[in-house]
């Protein structure tokens, strides 16, 4: 399980708004782990990343 630290720690200096794609491109270098669980949001926009994690999280 991807731990909220690791991704907001990911997420850190992107961009919002944020496409699904962008968010991926940004988070190459982090864990395996929280690579994975962002190819499972669903592709839209996302605001900010309280958006992205609860996308992640539901």
């Amino acid at each position: 399980m991807v731990s909220p630290i690791d991704l907001q720690k990911a997420l850190k200096g992107l961009d919002y708004p944020a496409s699904k794609e962008q968010i991926l491109e940004h988070a190459k270098g982090a864990d395996a782990e929280v690579l994975d669980a962002l190819q499972k949001i669903a592709d839209r926009e996302y605001e900010g990343p309280s958006g992205v994690s609860a996308a992640v999280f539901d």
